[in-house]
């Protein structure tokens, strides 16, 4: 792992967004995370895209989940938060940019739906991360299966309560998910991972020192050969 050190959030997000920069004109299908840790670094990108300073008209993305049970009109599914954060800012057309379909009828049919696209597109060029304070990527929770693909999870009460900010009390969270598996991950050409807080130092520490575990999803990364982590001094305060 190539590790980026940064002062805070902001530094983070920037030096996030100058990774991505270099890279995004050999993209053509971007993974994307929603969330509160990549939004600074799509503020970036928005911006760079509006001064005509970078160029996505030829990108597909990809996001790593959605919630079972919400449609793509409900204000709390993630294709509501990625369309105001980055979709509708960026212009990017309907047919571009993907998620799983949280209202799909068969869930499961829904994930393997999800994951054919994602072949057929050619892969995921470059996959946008964050990390959970569990270790979880995606939603894939501690004891994953580390080869696992596109499917439906169970979320951990501890993601449930740190995504009740997003909602207007914990019981509104959904506590079922359709995600990109830690297997459909890994075949990423290049992977981007942010992380910022003393929340997440100890996840971080055990990405990048610890054992390969399903205890901690996120270590699964070490086994990727080009992987980039941007995090502030916080999240890096526990490494040796």
């Amino acid at each position: 792992m190539h590790i980026i050190e940064a002062a805070d959030y902001e530094d983070m997000s920037l030096k996030a967004w100058e990774v991505l920069q270099h890279k995004l004109p050999r993209i053509q299908v971007l993974g994307l995370a929603t969330g509160g840790t990549p939004v600074g670094m799509y503020d970036h990108l928005i911006k760079a895209v509006q001064n005509k300073q970078a160029d996505v008209s030829h990108l597909h993305t990809v996001n790593l989940d959605e919630y079972i049970g919400l449609s793509t009109c409900d204000p709390n599914s993630y294709y509501m938060f990625m369309k105001e954060k980055l979709f509708g800012p960026l212009g990017l057309p309907e047919d571009k940019v993907h998620l799983p379909h949280g209202d799909a009828e068969n869930p499961q049919a829904e994930g393997k739906r999800y994951e054919d696209l994602i072949q057929s597109l050619g892969g995921v060029d470059l996959q946008v991360l964050g990390i959970g304070k569990n270790g979880h990527i995606g939603f894939n929770e501690p004891g994953s299966e580390m080869d696992g693909r596109t499917s439906v999870v169970q979320l951990a009460s501890s993601t449930v309560e740190a995504n009740a900010r997003f909602f207007e009390n914990e019981e509104e969270v959904p506590k079922t998910a359709i995600t990109m598996g830690i297997g459909t991950i890994l075949e990423a050409g290049e992977i981007l991972l942010l992380a910022s807080g003393k929340n997440k130092a100890h996840a971080v520490k055990c990405m990048i020192e610890g054992e390969v575990t399903s205890y901690c999803p996120a270590s699964a990364l070490q086994k990727h050969p080009k992987v980039t982590v941007v995090a502030d001094r916080e999240a890096l305060s526990e490494m040796n």
